[in-house]
């Protein structure tokens, strides 16, 4: 087939094949196909693939402004809120206290409800309901635990019950106006009733404390610390007697000093070289020494001469406190001591 093409007005024709002008047309499109890209603004990455140059690229820099929000430590003591709070729990619920310890009793239930003597039997006996047998024993428990620990036998080595530390925690924690920074030294720890709301509250390696007893360090060590998830917190426990604070260093300067129920014990001449030895200690003005109950150490030798004692070491009777306990008709007596000067 063919086409005749022809000039204007002029009388000259030409005959043009089919594949000839396919030819053409095809040509054609391939040379705009080249052309289109150079001519043409990109916007997209795929025509910066195709263009000769590269791509211009521009930065921008934009301000970013970050604030940053520190948490408040979390509350010393309950406050009347939380009490109210709490009993309006307590009525939703209808949980009214008890008029007998047979009415408690009662009310356990379950699969097998058992006291503290039965427990310890059962882990003797069985250890658990799933453990391992022989070797296998040592290779997945990290830290072997007595099952008296377990079974908290010596949450009844004291005098009143186990919840008391925390009123001690409060009481001291608010009268010192103490901080998660600050230092703190308690004289007799024990099973660490008071000392864990410390661990707790206070930076990581704030807590120190000064033992004799094996039995409460076992306790406070092998059973407390990790149960509670505090390792982390590298209290320092040191066992020793006889008030020998050396272990601690020469440098540390502690915030609060406490001993609760500790002195009653010890002979007064061995108090005040405690004293001796820890006032340098103290930090001046705001560090502040907590004794519990009584201080006959200082009342048997007579109101003047306790108080130039007191001055000779650089300390000085500041007064006496009295706190009521949260969760048990208790309170307890603080006397309160505090270096004046460098």
């Amino acid at each position: 087939m063919a086409l005749l093409s022809g000039s204007g007005g002029g009388s000259t024709a030409r005959l043009l094949t089919v594949p000839a002008l396919l030819l053409l047309l095809s040509s054609a499109a391939l040379l705009v196909f080249l052309l289109l890209p150079a001519i043409s603004p990109s916007t997209s990455t795929g025509a910066h693939l195709c263009a000769c140059t590269d791509p211009v690229t521009t930065h921008t820099t934009t301000s970013v402004t970050t604030t940053t929000t520190t948490a408040s430590p979390a509350p010393v003591a309950t406050s009347p809120d939380d009490v109210a709070w709490l009993k309006a729990q307590l009525a939703s619920n209808s949980l009214a206290l008890l008029a007998s310890t047979d009415a408690w009793h009662r009310l356990r239930k379950g699969i097998n409800p058992r006291t503290r003597e039965q427990q310890l039997f059962d882990i003797n006996r069985h250890h658990g309901i799933s453990h391992y047998l022989d070797e296998e024993v040592t290779n997945h428990t990290a830290l072997p635990c007595p099952g008296e620990l377990l079974v908290e036998e010596h949450h009844s080595n004291y005098g009143e019950p186990w919840a008391g530390g925390r009123d001690v925690f409060e009481f001291l924690a608010n009268a010192s106006t103490l901080m998660p920074k600050d230092q703190v030294l308690e004289i007799g720890c024990g099973t660490l009733r008071v000392g864990l709301h410390f661990i707790r509250f206070l930076e990581t390696g704030r807590f120190h404390c000064l033992e004799r007893d094996e039995l409460s360090l076992m306790a406070a060590l092998r059973y407390e610390l990790p149960s509670q998830g505090l390792l982390y917190k590298r209290p320092m426990i040191v066992r020793g007697e006889d008030m020998d604070f050396s272990k601690f260093g020469d440098t540390v300067m502690y915030d609060l000093i406490y001993a609760s129920a500790v002195f009653l014990h010890i002979p007064d001449a061995l108090v005040w070289t405690g004293l001796e030895r820890l006032a340098g200690k103290l930090r001046p003005q705001r560090g502040r020494i907590f004794v519990s109950h009584n201080i006959k150490f200082c009342s048997r030798l007579g109101g003047d001469e306790c108080t130039r004692r007191l001055a000779e070491l650089g300390l000085e009777y500041v007064g006496k406190h009295t706190h009521d306990s949260l969760l048990f008709n208790h309170y307890e007596i603080w006397f309160e001591f505090r270096r004046p000067k460098v």
